[in-house]
């Protein structure tokens, strides 16, 4: 009986690693992802002194003023991206994506 009680013991504790586990799983890489927003813009040419020459972000923008006659229209997704490559990712926006990545997580372990 002894090791029977062990036995269930320690595939509990499995259960549970493997359930923490899998919540880090879906959680890190959200997390990472938020965090990698400012670089990955950087990189794509929305910087914070605007939009690099010769750049993804500079043929995105020379596509969206000829498709709308001479100018980038207000709201429009390079304006957006050079929004957020300039200023970042607000307190705000940051607490909304972690909240929801934290309710993805949880509606995943309960399946663990």
């Amino acid at each position: 009986m002894v090791a029977s009680a062990f036995t269930s013991s320690a595939v509990t504790g499995v259960a549970k690693v493997a359930r923490v586990a899998s919540g880090c799983a879906v959680v890190l890489p959200l997390v990472v992802a938020v965090e990698a927003v400012p670089m990955v813009l950087g990189v794509m040419g929305f910087t914070a002194t605007g939009i690099t020459s010769s750049s993804i972000a500079a043929k995105m923008m020379s596509a969206a003023a000829i498709a709308n006659g001479g100018g980038v229209a207000p709201g429009s997704l390079v304006a957006t991206l050079q929004s957020l490559g300039a200023t970042g990712l607000s307190g705000l926006t940051r607490f909304i994506l972690g909240s929801i990545g934290s309710a993805i997580a949880a509606g995943i372990a309960r399946f663990y």
